[in-house]
């Protein structure tokens, strides 16, 4: 199982690499469901392979001059506070049987897995919709929704904190619909608000336990490697279909895990 955990490191590199977002939704099935760490544990250190990755992946949008600081900042604020409160305190604050009756538990690790299938439904749906109306077309002018974007950002921490996961399913259209930028300016900016977040949140895991680094560090250097010939490949590869069958791809794996948690 775990040189398939090995394998799929790899696709998540490509997959973040080809898309700029989207692969990181895997990070967490794969830590569980193929190296056995508990949920928790596998949300934290996704926090780590997810932001070492997205950097890695930002830096090509920065030396292209993708990247908007401006619409960073204003997102970025407000979900650093709450990524790193959700993993400072909210997880460490959940019993570890939330509900139990005699036909059904619900422990602290099966909140997260159900919450985090949901997630993946709901990224799935979203990359299904995008990949079949994306269109090479010039963006049209928005206007400039400051107000909601903070509320977004605040609400994409949580997110982030709880599920792991990086949000560009969330943040690439806020950036798109409510900052009016350019497809790859939104997803530079993205790459570079995943990085922060996810090691914000990373950070507050360190407060109540140590990573197993001689896992952590190697396993995070595969999606890193990984990404330079996603990379490469975004420039053949329409991204519209890429993104189409990527999508069902996680559409199935959310609804076989939320199943599972549910059956479990």
């Amino acid at each position: 199982m775990e040189i398939a955990g090995y394998f799929a490191a790899v696709l998540i590199g490509l997959t973040l690499g080809l898309m700029g977002a989207g692969g990181s939704i895997l990070t967490v099935p794969v830590l569980v469901y193929l190296f056995g760490f508990n949920p928790v544990t596998a949300t934290s250190y996704s926090l780590f392979i997810v932001g070492v990755t997205a950097f890695t992946g930002s830096i090509s949008y920065f030396r292209q001059g993708e990247i908007k600081f401006r619409t960073t900042l204003l997102f970025v604020l407000p979900s650093l506070l709450s990524v790193y409160l959700t993993r400072s305190f909210l997880i460490p604050a959940l019993p570890e049987v939330i509900l139990s009756s005699d036909l059904f538990t619900l422990t602290k690790g099966g909140l997260i897995l159900i919450f985090f299938s949901v997630l993946m439904i709901f990224s799935s749906l979203s990359m299904i919709r995008s990949g079949k109306n994306e269109k090479e077309s010039p963006v049209k002018e928005a206007q400039f929704h400051g107000a909601l974007i903070l509320l977004i950002g605040f609400g994409t921490g949580i997110v982030t904190g709880f599920a792991g996961a990086g949000g560009g399913f969330i943040i690439i259209p806020v950036l798109v619909l409510l900052a009016g930028l350019p497809i790859r300016s939104a997803i530079g900016t993205s790459l570079v608000i995943i990085t922060m977040n996810s090691l914000m949140g990373f950070s507050g895991d360190l407060l109540h336990s140590t990573p197993d680094w001689t896992f952590l560090i190697p396993f995070s250097l595969i999606p890193v490697a990984a990404i330079f010939p996603g990379t490469l490949l975004s420039r053949k590869i329409d991204p519209a279909k890429l993104k189409l069958y990527f999508g069902w791809f996680v559409l199935i794996i959310g609804i076989v895990m939320l199943v599972k948690e549910l059956m479990a």
